[in-house]
């Protein structure tokens, strides 16, 4: 008897996305997508964030048309005063970018969406949550930066040696690349059936860190 195909498929190789949605207890495939991130400063975050992750389930959405699969797409962006920085890239950027954000106020934003491959619909929807940084001194931010270059913002707040991270108002999970929380009402909208309780539950709002 032949096994059946995963029903969810992730179109990110983000290692973090990957963890949260093993968390959440589904059984998908990860199907990189290909769309290149481009900067339109046309767009507002919101919109970009969104418009990003729709190319990138699309993308992958198109290889699946006619099948029972829901393609789940990302993308994630760090904005300062206005600016929106994103994965580092290089060395020097990431120290650029690290000086900005230290002792400093930020937002992240993440746009999520979801396509069913069956019948064609699809839902947009993104998350933003406030960040205060801790001060950064030169030496923290030479040892930081070299570690996230495939990261919005060049951090991961998930990671312990990354404990400069002050405050969190909002989802911390879409800190880390993905709102679970939004992400579960997404598919429960999507499906015609009610989606099963996934176990995953959120941080507390206004949690503090470090």
């Amino acid at each position: 008897m032949k096994s059946q195909p995963c029903r969810y498929i992730l179109a990110s190789a983000s290692p973090r996305r990957k963890q949260l949605l093993q968390e959440m207890g589904l059984k998908f495939k990860i199907i990189p997508s290909a769309i290149q991130e481009q900067v339109n400063p046309a767009f507002t975050p919101s919109q970009l964030v969104k418009k990003l992750a729709l190319q990138k389930a699309d993308d992958i959405a198109r290889q699946f048309q006619g099948k029972k699969r829901i393609v789940i797409g990302a993308d994630t962006m760090v904005v300062r005063r206005g600016e929106i920085l994103g994965k580092p890239r290089d060395l020097l950027h990431a120290r650029e970018i690290l000086n900005k954000l230290s002792a400093s106020i930020h937002y992240v934003y993440t746009g999520v969406a979801v396509i069913d491959t069956l019948t064609g619909k699809r839902i947009v929807d993104y998350e933003k949550t406030r960040v205060k940084m801790k001060n950064l001194s030169p030496a923290e931010i030479e040892f930081h930066s070299r570690r996230h270059l495939d990261k919005a913002g060049a951090y991961a707040v998930q990671e312990e040696k990354d404990a400069f991270i002050e405050k969190i108002d909002g989802c911390y999970y879409n800190v880390v690349g993905l709102p679970i929380q939004l992400l579960k009402r997404m598919l429960k909208q999507l499906n015609s059936k009610s989606e099963k309780q996934l176990p995953v539950k959120d941080k507390a709002v206004n949690q503090a860190t470090g």
